[in-house]
């Protein structure tokens, strides 16, 4: 059953709520669905939610990116950037200013608010849990999120839809799209989890590709902490021979992205043909620098991540990257929950990856 469909997006997200938009009016015959909201401050900083339209009895999506700091807002007359928190506050304005008259409303969250933070030592928030237990609690019925840091985070409300969304296709139809030279058998081809966490989406992107696996495991120095963290004292690996192959390595962000050279460093060293990287969310909270000289040094030789959160123009510019458009996905998403219908096949892709890699295959033998 189809119901009357709406759309808002966040200022964090306007950019790619246009193009959602324009993709389901595409889809549904010139008609559009996003419904305009603003949150305008006060000299204060503080803020109020505004919908202009009328979202009564409508199946109600709301799309934000905690993580676009490209956004600012005047406060006692200084310019301040949009931390996460600010993102997630305006999210509940807008909820609020729905007045309850939404017939359900879904939030579209990408990167998941907080998740990092996915378990507790001693004294700690889990501020990730009480963020998806107040959305709850002011009547949201779903939450779309894509790679959860730890999806687990979802037993907090086990009463509440919880999607946790994996890229893995889009990743799988840029990486065949930009090589057309790859040898997918063990032989050739590994892909590599830059640590425990990410085994998960190694073990499945493995599986379905047919090679085997390699892991880096994080020493770690617990006895001193540094920006809430015990700092890495270095990555071990555990794993077969890499020399020769392409090694894919799977990471669901790249956040400072000093692992994630010092793995692609280590493997170049075990003799890696090329080191390719996938990565969610691609966060660079401390520049391009970096990965600029590790590039010129050889060391990897693509980074793809999603348009799932802002990207900024320098970084669509550099050779060394390739962004993975998630519009389309997003907009299937919406649709096939308006729709009322299976969700299974868009967020489990095994057999369109399967098929995929097996026209990729025969392109090659002709």
């Amino acid at each position: 059953m189809t119901r009357k469909l709406g759309i808002i997006a966040l200022e964090s997200a306007q950019n790619a709520g246009n193009k959602i938009d324009s993709i389901l009016s595409e889809w549904r015959g010139g008609e559009h669905f996003l419904i305009p909201a603003q949150c305008p401050r006060f000299g204060t900083g503080e803020a109020k939610g505004i919908v202009k339209e009328s979202v009564r009895d409508r199946d109600l999506y709301i799309l934000v990116d905690v993580c676009n700091s490209s956004i600012t807002y005047k406060m006692d007359g200084q310019l301040n950037r949009m931390s996460p928190d600010d993102h997630f506050q305006d999210l509940k304005r807008v909820i609020a200013a729905c007045n309850g008259k939404a017939e359900r409303i879904t939030v579209i969250m990408p990167f998941l608010y907080e998740s990092r933070q996915h378990r507790r030592v001693l004294r700690e928030s889990l501020d990730c849990a009480v963020m998806l237990r107040e959305l709850e609690n002011m009547g949201v019925h779903e939450i779309i999120t894509f790679d959860a840091h730890d999806p687990r985070m979802q037993s907090a409300i086990p009463l509440s839809g919880f999607e946790n969304v994996s890229p893995a296709l889009q990743f799988t139809q840029s990486l065949l799209t930009e090589y057309e030279d790859l040898k997918i058998d063990s032989e050739h081809m590994m892909f590599i989890s830059p640590d425990e966490g990410a085994m998960d989406r190694v073990v499945f992107m493995a599986s379905i590709f047919g090679v085997n696996i390699g892991m880096f495991y994080k020493r770690r120095d617990y006895s001193v902490v540094v920006n809430g963290m015990n700092p890495i004292i270095a990555h071990d690996f555990c794993g077969e021979s890499v020399e020769g192959k392409d090694c894919i390595v799977i990471d669901d962000m790249i956040s400072s992205g000093g692992s994630m050279i010092d793995v692609a460093q280590q493997l170049k060293a075990r003799g890696a043909k090329r080191v390719l990287v996938f990565a969610t969310f691609g966060l660079f909270t401390n520049g391009f620098e970096k990965f600029d000289k590790a590039y010129e040094e050889g060391l990897f030789d693509r980074l793809f991540t999603t348009n799932l959160i802002h990207q900024r123009s320098e970084l669509k510019e550099k050779v060394w990257y390739y962004s993975v458009n998630v519009n389309l996905y997003v907009a299937a998403i919406i649709d096939t929950m308006n729709k009322g219908e299976s969700m299974t096949e868009l967020v489990r892709p095994a057999k369109r990856i399967k098929e995929m890699l097996d026209l990729y295959k025969k392109s090659g033998e002709n």
